[in-house]
C-alpha cells in the first residue's frame, strides 16, 4: 500500500527506526499490522485508496409506508403504560 505521513509528522519505518515516512513523498509499504495501526491512528494516510471508497454513504430516505411511521403514544398504550 502507498502511504504518506500526516502533515508535520515523521513516522519510523517498520524494522528501520532511523528511516522515516515523511509528509513530503508517499512510499510503498507492506500491509503489516504496524502500518495498518499507524493508518488507523491517523499518523499515516493511505494514498492508494480512492476517495470515494473512504466516504461514508449518505443515509437513505425514509420510506413513505405509513406502517413504518408509528406513534410513540400508540406503543405506550399497547404496552399498558
Amino acid at each position: 500500500m502507498k502511504v504518506i505521513a500526516k502533515a508535520g509528522l515523521s513516522v519510523p519505518k517498520e524494522g528501520k527506526p532511523r528511516q522515516y515516512v515523511t509528509d513530503s513523498q508517499a512510499v510503498d509499504v507492506p500491509e503489516s499490522a504496524y502500518y495498518m495501526r499507524r493508518v488507523a491512528e491517523g499518523d499515516l494516510v493511505r494514498q492508494d485508496v480512492p476517495i470515494e471508497a473512504t466516504e461514508t454513504p449518505a443515509a437513505a430516505e425514509p420510506a413513505d409506508d405509513p406502517a413504518l411511521a408509528t406513534d410513540a403514544g400508540a406503543k405506550k398504550s399497547a404496552k399498558g403504560v
